[in-house]
């Protein structure tokens, strides 16, 4: 078990596991990413936002 809250994306079920308790299918943080002002990964980032957004 982590020390931090997860989140369950198919039925939006919040947990302290790994894999949600009711569908069983894997969860992931619910913390968004820390903030840096040096964004090293942040061209890759809007250049994939992009992409999505076509």
């Amino acid at each position: 078990m982590s020390g931090r809250i997860r989140r369950c994306s198919a039925d939006n079920t919040y947990t302290l596991s790994l894999n949600c308790p009711l569908c069983g299918r894997q969860t992931s943080t619910a913390h968004p990413a820390r903030f840096s002002i040096q964004d090293h990964f942040g061209k890759y980032r809007r250049a994939a936002k992009e992409r999505t957004e076509k």
